[in-house]
């Protein structure tokens, strides 16, 4: 790749998460998803095999050893994950047990961004597929707490609430669970391994079960089992008027949403006072679709940063007038913004906060981000029709500052607090309209 070229890429889930009902995705959300996966057009192996188990670990292994951004794999010994998980691969009874094999080596590299699909999880990264308990988790005060459960799910009828804390697995603590999982981490600890470690409390196979308790806001235990299951959500943006402001949640950035954005946009903002971009959501998405909707709101051929892969070859993003994806001008706007983040907030999204941040074009409310911003260029198919995502770009913004591993701390921290949870208070929306409303005041 020459530098300058245009080329899609994008940033390998998360995923992430939402207070309306979607699990916590684990990985940032891709910032362009090719085509088609790279691969060829030779039979399937079997993984019923010793063989077919090797070919696909193999595979898998290898072009992460060839494609990796990172030629020091981050510190990590990446020989030796060949040595320490090849025979365990090739044991595995079955394709799951396989698959898990893959995940615990490609876990070791602390990057949310390279991952591995069994053949049957495959799924479009804006319709992702997930095993859901019908319940996700996230740290609150220190403690697991539920921020968000399945409306008529297994969880619901059992009585568990937005706030409640969980206190045990499968009869473990779960705070010594979170504190093992940390433990394991061979590289320092980030704030976003930190956030996957809560977020992950109840992961398993689907069809299997788990059993927890946990306690109320009365201060009462209770206790229940719930199935693992598939489910799949289609994620997208909403918008909605409070107080004279536009309110935009946006979970994704895909080329659809971004030419409905231009399309609607002078609608949505006629007769408002100001905006709040709501991206607590957001996992990240389409890289031209992204800078098509920042577009909006900062001046064109504003530089958004570059990629670069372990070879040294770069190309630069930059805002632009036209859209790519309508046959309008984009329409700017010089409204008040506000941008809401939060630790799901990731990839091409931290690209829009920090390019807003940069330029004092908005003021960021809410908690750090993500710090998961790398890019992916092809997804490779591997000899069983699984795929494998390997993060092949770093990226920095246009000041040189890389944004992996240490994401963006907003403006002003907002902390989501246990008693707003069962109150259903958004104390983030609250001091965003009051930001608004004070410029607002000031300025007439």
């Amino acid at each position: 790749m020459g530098k300058g070229k245009r080329m899609r890429v994008f940033s390998a889930l998360s995923l992430l998460a939402a207070l309306s009902f979607y699990p916590l995705s684990i990985s940032p959300s891709p910032i362009s998803l090719p085509a088609r996966a790279a691969g060829n057009n030779a039979p399937l192996v079997s993984t019923a095999t010793r063989e077919g188990r090797l070919a696909v670990f193999d595979d898998a292994w290898s072009r992460i050893n060839e494609r990796y951004y990172d030629h020091a794999f981050n510190g990590l010994d990446w020989d030796a994950q060949r040595t320490s998980f090849r025979l365990l691969a090739a044991e595995a009874g079955s394709s799951k047990e396989l698959y898990g094999v893959l995940r615990r080596m490609i876990a070791s590299l602390d990057d949310p961004h390279t991952r591995v699909f069994a053949p049957e999880e495959k799924s479009d990264w804006w319709r992702p597929r997930f095993v859901s308990t019908g319940l996700a988790i996230a740290e609150v005060d220190g403690l697991p707490t539920v921020i968000q459960v399945e409306r008529d799910s297994a969880p619901a009828r059992a009585g568990l609430r937005v706030g409640d804390v969980i206190e045990t697995v499968n009869g473990e603590a779960a705070s010594s669970l979170i504190k093992n999982q940390l433990a394991k981490l061979s590289v320092p600890l980030t704030a976003s391994a930190r956030f996957r470690a809560f977020a992950k409390l109840l992961e398993g196979p689907a069809a299997t079960s788990v059993e927890m308790s946990w306690r109320t806001n009365a201060g009462k235990q209770k206790f229940a089992r719930f199935d693992r299951h598939w489910g799949q959500r289609e994620l997208g943006v909403r918008t909605r008027r409070e107080q004279g402001y536009a309110v935009i949640e946006i979970d994704v950035f895909t080329k659809p949403i971004a030419a409905a954005f231009a399309s609607g946009l002078k609608k949505q903002l006629n007769g408002v006072r100001g905006v709040i971009v709501d991206l607590r959501r957001n996992g990240g998405g389409d890289a031209e679709a992204m800078t098509d909707i920042v577009s909006t709101f900062l001046n064109s051929a504003s530089n958004l940063g570059q990629f670069t892969d372990r070879f040294g070859s770069s190309f630069t993003i930059s805002t632009h007038s036209r859209s790519l994806f309508s046959p309008d001008l984009i329409a700017q706007t010089k409204l008040p913004l506000v941008v809401l983040t939060s630790e799901r907030t990731a990839s091409a999204a931290e690209i829009f906060v920090e390019a807003l941040k940069v330029s004092k074009r908005a003021t960021i409310l809410g908690t750090q981000t993500c710090g998961c911003v790398l890019a992916v260029r092809t997804r490779h198919e591997l000899p069983d029709g699984g795929l494998l995502d390997i993060s092949e770009l770093d990226y920095e913004t246009a000041a040189g500052h890389r944004l992996e591993g240490h994401g963006i701390e907003p403006d002003e921290i907002v902390t989501v607090q246990r008693r707003d949870l069962y109150h259903g208070r958004d104390r983030a929306m609250e001091r965003a309209l009051a930001k608004l409303a004070r410029l607002w005041v000031a300025n007439h």
